[in-house]
């Protein structure tokens, strides 16, 4: 939405396709406290007033899913679900999603205790105990984030050991409030309205139940840029390689926010790499003579 809004006010015709809802994991979060100018809001609220601001500047906007694109003498030609669209340039901002553990009760409890994102949620529960789940450089950071100003973290992994960074690792196991098991698998939620507790299994097969009011899983994330893969380069981890400036190998298309290859993944990250993408691709509009 911010791509559409530099583009607009640029002067450009701007169509938005969306295949779902507008606002992406935004959208899912009960409150953001960490977005410039606002004390707190809902991600729900945060993403209304955006696509409020660009239909008042006249995007147009399908709700349509995007299966592929390609380029032909200059024009894109970006086909859904349901039409084939044709545009001069395009800023692929797809977004990714955290990967979900698939337990009992995860979707349940989203947002009632369950969380993906530490940095977005984590100080809702300075103070407390608090449970995180993963054993890789995003869980170590979140782990050491957490013990800053949480009581306790109880920090939970499948294997034996860390995949992280020697150095996480280290700052880990000195930090005396963080706890940690290893070889446990979370195999369900426990609670109604919120989270009560984890059940757990042990390698050796016996189940434990943990108590706690909030879990952060961070067991990567999953973006899904399979229907650009002729255009653009993908890394390993499935995301769109893109330089600073949000370009794509090809000329005319354009990556920004959670899809492209980044180390941090916030809105307040998404909305820039929305400001540099739209403005560079106004820049090539211009440069190619499309008003």
């Amino acid at each position: 939405m911010t791509a559409c809004l530099y583009a607009l006010r640029n002067n450009k015709k701007v169509l938005l396709l969306e295949r779902e809802a507008i606002g992406g994991q935004i959208a899912k979060s009960p409150k953001v406290e960490n977005y410039p100018t606002r004390k707190v809001v809902s991600g729900a609220e945060l993403s209304d007033q955006m696509f409020e601001q660009i239909l008042e500047l006249g995007v147009d906007f399908e709700l349509e899913e995007v299966k592929g694109i390609e380029k032909v003498d200059g024009i894109f030609n970006v086909t859904t679900d349901y039409n084939i669209h044709q545009a001069k340039s395009v800023v692929v901002a797809t977004g990714a999603k955290p990967r979900m553990l698939g337990i009992e009760n995860e979707e349940k409890l989203l947002g009632k205790g369950v969380y993906y994102c530490a940095i977005c949620d984590g100080p809702f529960y300075a103070g407390k105990e608090v449970t995180l789940i993963g054993d890789a450089n995003s869980a170590l950071q979140y782990a050491l984030m957490l013990a800053g100003y949480c009581k306790k973290v109880h920090l939970m992994t499948l294997f034996d050991g860390f995949f992280g960074e020697k150095s996480l690792q280290d700052a880990v196991r000195k930090t005396a409030n963080i706890e940690i098991m290893h070889n446990v698998k979370a195999t369900s939620f426990k609670g109604d309205e919120h989270l009560e507790s984890i059940i757990f299994q042990k390698k050796d097969g016996s189940v434990f139940e943990h108590k706690t009011e909030a879990v952060f899983v961070a067991i990567g994330q999953v973006p899904d840029n399979k229907a650009f893969e002729k255009m653009a380069e993908i890394d390993k981890q499935g995301y769109l390689v893109s330089s600073e400036a949000c370009k794509t190998q090809t000329l005319g298309l354009f990556v920004a926010g959670d899809c492209r290859t980044k180390e941090i993944r916030q809105v307040a990250t998404a909305v820039s790499d929305g400001a540099i993408a739209a403005t560079n691709a106004c820049k090539y509009l211009d440069k190619i003579g499309v008003n």
